[in-house]
């Protein structure tokens, strides 16, 4: 599914396409999707919210498939393994920030779907040190979400530093938020989530919330960090508000609409406000090893390759109870 130009997802902008099947170099694996996550991010690139990195372009970034061929210097990866893919194709390993720890902050990384052609395809190549072996205790649905929003949510819900016992706030419940809270309640937190939908709210509960409401209600209680999924500027000042001195805020989108002016009042005490970019590659195995774990409840909503662009229309309309995957076969 190919686009040729960024535009409204109501105007059918993923083209059908037949493509020629990837080469590979010595380094890369050519894979076979059998799934790919819909993202929220995807969205963002298929409407021009992100600029274009490349056109024409595959999008998708939450992978899963079977490892088809491998290049000559491969040695981690075979023939016939399940591997995922993720947003973080490639990091230079050179700039100040790759040799900090930091390569989610390369200034000459590439992203999968964005960068280059990603997993809304039956095939896609990516370079073997960008390349995951998965646990086999999961579907090929289930795993498709935990490449972006398990791994964004998870590194996420570390930037809060919070201590057993403590509380989270989450904003917005979908892919990501559906996921954090069970790794949140595993490790011994009270979880309080923030959505308009009724749907989401009782699904928030079944998975283990304390409690649920609006974006604009009141818990009653002060949270020690929440994190924002959903991408509306305006949600800070609602999250501040019920932050507790020293609380941290994290903001978990690629994209937010524009934030409204914060009083100071809301980030005095020593409040913080800090974004999410991208993930490292010890982020991916970390949130592998405690989804093993955790034996995450993976809530997907599955559509055929040839329905994204109604998947992406549902993802901006209503909404996911969960997660959106794309079945390639």
């Amino acid at each position: 599914m190919v686009l040729e130009k960024p535009m409204p997802v109501e105007t059918n902008p993923l083209i059908k396409e037949e493509l020629p099947t990837p080469t590979i170099s010595k380094r890369e694996v050519l894979i076979e999707v059998k799934t790919c996550g819909i993202c929220r991010t995807d969205l963002h690139i298929v409407e021009g919210e992100l600029p274009p990195k490349k056109l024409p372009l595959v999008p998708g970034h939450q992978v899963v498939g079977i490892v088809r061929e491998v290049g000559d210097s491969v040695t981690r990866l075979n023939v016939g393994e399940k591997v995922g893919l993720t947003w973080l194709y490639y990091t230079c390993n050179k700039c100040s920030f790759c040799r900090k720890g930091l390569e989610n902050l390369c200034t000459n990384a590439q992203f999968t779907g964005y960068s280059v052609d990603g997993g809304y395809a039956e095939y896609v190549k990516s370079l073997e040190d960008f390349t995951f072996k998965l646990p086999s205790t999961y579907s090929d649905v289930e795993l498709a979400p935990l490449l972006c929003a398990g791994v964004i949510g998870f590194r996420a819900l570390r930037m809060c530093k919070l201590k057993e016992g403590e509380k989270l706030g989450l904003y917005g419940f979908g892919s990501s938020a559906h996921l954090v809270l069970q790794i949140a309640r595993h490790l011994g937190l009270s979880v309080y989530v923030f959505t308009r939908s009724q749907k989401r709210q009782e699904l928030a509960l079944e998975l283990g919330a304390e409690w649920v409401g609006k974006p604009t209600d009141n818990p009653e209680t002060k949270l020690n960090a929440s994190i924002i999924f959903a991408p509306v500027g305006w949600i800070v000042l609602e999250a501040l508000k019920n932050l507790e001195r020293s609380g941290r805020l994290i903001l978990a989108g690629i994209y937010m609409s524009p934030i409204p002016s914060i009083d100071y009042s809301l980030i005095y005490y020593e409040r913080t406000i800090k974004s999410v970019a991208n993930c490292t590659r010890k982020d991916i195995t970390d949130l592998l090893k405690i989804a093993e774990k955790v034996k995450l409840r993976v809530n997907v909503q599955v559509f055929k390759l040839e329905e994204a662009n109604e998947a992406l229309k549902t993802l901006k309309i209503k909404g996911f109870k969960g997660s959106g995957v794309l079945v390639i076969k």
